[in-house]
């Protein structure tokens, strides 16, 4: 479904000092620098499944994704969809594969959604009945047939994500690129798409590659996560193996049968403390090889009601990712 050997993108970024003086300078010689967004990134996708494309911002999640699509062609390496080469964008290509990005639309703001689905019905040359059954079932499940005669500039954030997802599926694609597909939506509307995408997947199969810095989508969604930090591969692999090959810590959660009002400096230091607003529940995150001695010496020292351990969150890891780059 997706090979690329290598794979690499160099940017180069231009400097100005600012004010007339740097604009002069800059305007008889221009200074650059470049910079590596994506760098020999090698992966290997033979089947469909609903993968999870994580990093921090600036690491090259976006530039992946636009080479996968054939938007951006690559400095070196190599890279195939479907057994095509995306940046030839041949009409068998583009047929096969969708790409929807959150803080971008691919359907005219002016003009119903209808307006727009018509003219991709002619591009991706849909049968007439084929397009009136997908219209009518997309809409359905996404709860915005009504709003189909509506101009898109009127339509709610949410309602505007919906009909892109919409825009994306009407060819029935076998590869689909999600870049932020939930930025900016409610919390009601995130879990709406999560729920139609997870659905979706379960009926057609397609290859769904998804990027979002809301590790919900990622926990709800993905059953492979594939983690690029400064452009290079970090991760490869289950939701589970992510989680137990970047954080060596386990969190326990105490309920005490009174307010602690003095818990030792110590372990504040040591490890994260996270209290409730009274003060009698405790969240604490120790490394593995310390959870038990932690545990009998907080049990031994206070009243506790009950206690249990947490499985770590795939947001909890990104966390500690994003702390140290």
């Amino acid at each position: 479904m997706i090979e690329c050997k290598k794979l690499s993108r160099d940017f180069k970024i231009y400097t100005k000092k600012a004010g007339l003086a740097g604009t002069l300078q800059a305007f008889f010689k221009r200074t650059y620098y470049i910079n590596q967004a994506v760098k020999d990134f090698d992966l290997n996708l033979d089947s469909h499944g609903l993968i999870g494309l994580l990093g921090p911002n600036g690491s090259g999640k976006t530039t992946l994704m636009k080479m996968f699509t054939g938007i951006i062609v690559p400095s070196r390496g190599t890279v195939e969809v479907l057994g095509e080469v995306p940046s030839k964008r041949k009409n068998s290509f583009k047929r096969n594969i969708s790409l929807v990005m959150g803080n971008k639309s691919q359907v005219w703001w002016d003009i119903p959604a209808m307006d727009s689905f018509l003219l991709f019905q002619r591009y991706y040359e849909i049968e007439e009945k084929d397009f009136k059954r997908r219209v009518n079932d997309l809409g359905e499940r996404l709860n915005i047939k009504s709003l189909l005669q509506v101009p898109v500039r009127k339509l709610s954030l949410g309602e505007r994500m919906k009909v892109e997802l919409m825009a994306c599926l009407l060819h029935e694609p076998k590869v689909i690129f999600l870049d932020e597909p939930t930025i900016g939506l409610d919390i009601a509307s995130q879990k709406n798409v999560r729920q139609f995408l997870k659905d979706y997947y379960e009926e057609k199969k397609p290859l769904i590659v998804l990027t979002s810095h809301y590790m919900a989508d990622v926990e709800a969604l993905c059953e492979k996560i594939i983690l690029i930090v400064k452009g290079e591969k970090r991760f490869d692999g289950s939701i589970e193996g992510f989680k137990e090959g970047f954080r060596k810590e386990k969190t326990i959660v105490f309920n005490f049968d009174e307010a602690i009002a003095n818990f030792p400096e110590k372990w504040r230091e040591r490890f994260y403390c996270d209290w409730n607003q009274d003060k009698t529940q405790l969240r604490i995150r120790v490394p593995e090889k310390e959870l038990k001695s932690v545990t009998v010496e907080i049990l031994n020292q206070y009243s506790v009601s009950d206690f249990h351990t947490e499985k770590v969150s795939v947001e909890e890891v990104m966390d500690d990712i994003l702390s140290h780059h």
